[in-house]
């Protein structure tokens, strides 16, 4: 790398990214349950938006956002996976500056768009459960494409002065980073000026969109809650209850790791750095799998569906 004389640089031509520190001489092993894990996200997604376009009867809400949820992981796990496997088994460490701010954007944007739209399918369900006769009225085609908007946008917004911000800061002369792919928190500790302004706003926006999403999703859920147990049918009311339960486990599976690794970057100075890297790969990675899955296997139309298509005939 070159860079200008003295002890700052103010446009670094590339980072390194070392992948997983401590761990160089299995890399290559680990490689392999990761670049599964991958093969699975990306054809479990496609799968999903496959059947959802080609069924018309599941041009619904529900399916519309989880077809906005596959997309959205679609582009969180392409974002970093294919660099980890680079680094993890052609030693491919080296990443350009403005491809690792447009990995910022990507991975930031995109974590609050997923945010956002499973808060979208928690008012969805919160609507159908609740006000069943006027759910189609309510959440029409035009007002969940106007929802997923909305929260695209919002994402835009809110991550865009990241990259602006950083891209105007001098860095320092060290270029490496500890992990397997750039991160805001990372890509800031590089950077050799104060950066409590950055700081602040990145606790500013991973905080108000959580709190703003988890917020809602909570007095969702809650509501449900409710009518369930007014339903008169014990029977309904679990049926009922079926239909949010596979979104609960999706939430419960992007927040849990997501919120460990961002706590840990800031706070978690005690964690082993081990620990903070593992969960940094995965909570990128969990999610993009586990969401077809866990909608295929609790989903029957999609359920039926694949079983429909790998067996050739009616489920």
């Amino acid at each position: 790398m070159v860079f200008p004389s003295g002890n700052i640089s103010s446009h670094p031509v590339s980072f390194i990214l070392l992948g997983m520190p401590g761990l160089e001489s299995v890399q290559f092993w680990i490689a392999f349950p990761f670049c599964t894990m991958y093969i699975v996200a990306i054809l479990g997604n496609i799968t999903l938006l496959h059947i959802i376009r080609i069924d018309h009867t599941l041009h619904e809400p529900m399916y519309l956002f989880l077809a906005m949820l596959a997309i959205t992981d679609l582009v969180l796990s392409s974002s970093t996976q294919p660099k980890m496997l680079a680094i993890f088994w052609f030693h491919a460490h080296e990443i350009k500056y403005h491809a690792c701010l447009i990995q910022v954007f990507f991975i930031h944007t995109f974590s609050s768009v997923e945010s956002g739209i499973l808060m979208a399918m928690a008012l969805d369900r919160y609507v159908a459960i609740c006000f069943p006769l006027q759910h189609s009225s309510i959440l029409t085609p035009s007002a969940v494409v106007k929802l997923g908007a909305i929260v695209l946008m919002r994402g835009l917004f809110l991550v865009s002065p990241f990259c602006f911000m950083v891209s105007r800061m001098p860095f320092c002369d060290s270029q490496v980073i500890p992990q397997s792919y750039c991160e805001h928190m990372a890509v800031l500790k590089l950077v050799c000026a104060d950066t409590r302004v950055n700081r602040g706003y990145g606790l500013f926006v991973a905080f108000s969109v959580a709190a703003f999403d988890m917020t809602i999703i909570t007095i969702s859920y809650v509501m449900i809650l409710r009518a369930l147990l007014r339903l008169p049918s014990g029977e309904a009311s679990l049926k009922a209850f079926g239909t949010c339960a596979s979104h609960i486990c999706v939430i419960l599976a992007l927040y849990i790791p997501a919120l460990f690794s961002f706590l840990t970057h800031r706070f978690g100075h005690r964690v082993p750095r081990m620990v903070h890297i593992t969960f940094a790969n995965l909570y990128l990675l969990l999610p993009p799998m586990l969401n077809p899955i866990i909608y295929g296997v609790r989903t029957k139309q999609i359920r039926d569906r694949v079983v429909q298509g790998c067996c050739g005939k009616d489920p």
